[in-house]
């Protein structure tokens, strides 16, 4: 089973480039972050036509999340548990149906600028009600990808120029800290697992001449509890993606599970 995370920051901007990667790639599962489109105007019909189911969590405009997929989805469900004013479509949930059931989770975290401010604490909170929810999902001993753009750089590896981000909330020391909180409830950060090493980035930024200068950060992560961790195979992040017609900032990163 491969399972791809990809922030693709507008699905009507990305009609043509997703599409195409999704031929090139084959993925089986595909987490979506910044559909910033309602579940309504969403163009299944584009991705049905490649073979996938969809569910979708979307927002007009702004976030939204959906996950699209060629087995099989179960117990589909929409928002992160713990707040029920919460209107902000950042989560999404469900059972992918292969040799065996996993537990897909598509997050969008909040990026939390300017911090400190109310929308840093937005996202502190957000981040300790996903930690609830990564404690009850682990409780399952189901295989579990936690899958998304996390909107942290969870160290200074993880960064071209890490001194540019002291003071950003994608790196504030709270951020960092909440990050590692949840990561050691005992779940396994996959990329970090297969490749220790730095210069490896999921984003760069549109301004500044950030992608020919290959000024990035790494900030889209798989979280796989230990029984999806026993069966990755692989976790790679398709760099070259950056490089196309009308890129998105952000590339994918996609893992492949024995199941």
């Amino acid at each position: 089973m491969k399972i791809a995370t990809f922030n693709i920051n507008g699905i009507k901007a990305r009609a043509e480039a997703l599409p195409a990667w999704l031929r090139m790639a084959e993925p089986d599962v595909v987490v979506l972050q910044e559909i910033k489109s309602t579940d309504e105007a969403f163009p299944h019909e584009i991705f049905e036509g490649l073979g996938y189911q969809i569910e979708t969590h979307g927002q007009k405009g702004f976030n939204g999340v959906a996950i699209l997929s060629k087995l099989p989805l179960e117990d589909v469900t929409r928002g992160l548990p713990g707040d029920p004013e919460d209107e902000q479509a950042r989560w999404i949930e469900a059972a992918v149906v292969g040799t065996r059931a996993v537990r897909i989770c598509g997050l969008y975290l909040p990026n939390g600028n300017p911090a400190p401010g109310p929308k840093y604490d937005y996202k502190l909170a957000w981040m300790a009600r996903m930690r609830t929810r990564a404690a009850e999902l682990l409780a399952t001993e189901d295989p579990v990808v936690m899958a998304g753009d996390y909107n942290i750089i969870p160290q200074d590896i993880d960064a071209a120029r890490p001194e540019a981000w002291r003071e950003d909330a994608l790196a504030l020391p709270d951020s960092r800290a909440a990050f590692r909180r949840i990561v050691n409830l005992g779940f396994t950060e996959a990329f970090r697992a297969r490749e220790p090493g730095p210069g490896h980035y999921s984003f760069w930024d549109y301004q500044a001449g950030a992608w020919a200068r290959n000024n990035g950060i790494r900030i889209d992560h798989l979280l796989l509890s230990p029984q999806a961790a026993d069966l990755m195979t692989d976790c790679q992040i398709d760099r070259e993606v950056r490089a196309g017609e009308k890129p998105s900032d952000h590339v994918p990163v996609w893992i492949t599970l024995d199941a």
